[in-house]
């Protein structure tokens, strides 16, 4: 088995980008999955602690995605630079991701749409985007949470309802978030609204 076998909506990595793993102990997905896992946990206490900075920047995207990744990946907090199944072209990454984050904070200040609606929005445009090698929807799942969390809101359940549902495994969870991620590409943003609820 490849250790960085992609299955339905994940990101494959090119044999470059793989190269950047860390550890030559990770030999599975398992072991990546295992370790990717403890290295988030890490950066999701860090970036709670954060609240009261600037989280709409593109210098604290990239940083929340090095530590998230930091002890698995060389290229951690680094913008893609090579094609993908999704996302636009590598280099216009750091525009586009100014544009979103600057739509993100003017909504918010002209309430434009609800907060949760306005976090998923920011959700699917960071997806959408896909600014780095792997960890996209993690990564992109996390900011959504730290932004409600920053407005005083409570994060999404992102499906799991109570439950320990991993989005990154296959699952009948993972299969209503990349459809509702689909939709949100066509413009219809309410099947995820109700998925980061349910």
């Amino acid at each position: 088995m490849e250790l960085y076998e992609a299955h339905d909506g994940m990101t494959p990595l090119d044999a470059q980008e793989q190269e950047g793993l860390k550890s030559p102990a990770i030999a599975t997905r398992d072991d990546l999955n295992t370790a990717e896992k403890a290295n988030i946990s890490k950066a999701e206490s860090w970036a709670k602690r954060q609240l009261k900075k600037d989280i709409l920047s593109s210098s604290f995207l990239c940083e929340v995605h090095r530590r998230m990744f930091t002890d698995v990946w060389t290229w951690a907090g680094e913008y893609r630079r090579s094609g993908k199944n999704i996302g636009v072209d590598a280099y216009r990454i750091p525009t586009e991701l100014i544009a979103r984050l600057n739509d993100t904070r003017y909504q918010l200040e002209n309430s434009v749409y609800s907060v949760s609606e306005i976090a998923a929005r920011l959700h699917h445009q960071l997806v959408y985007i896909h600014p780095f090698p792997d960890g996209n929807g993690r990564h992109a799942r996390l900011i959504a949470d730290l932004l409600m969390l920053q407005q005083k809101e409570k994060p999404f359940t992102w499906g799991q309802d109570g439950g320990e549902t991993d989005l990154q495994a296959r699952s009948e969870n993972r299969k209503q978030y990349i459809t509702a991620l689909r939709a949100a590409d066509e413009h219809n943003i309410d099947p995820l609204l109700k998925f980061v609820h349910s």
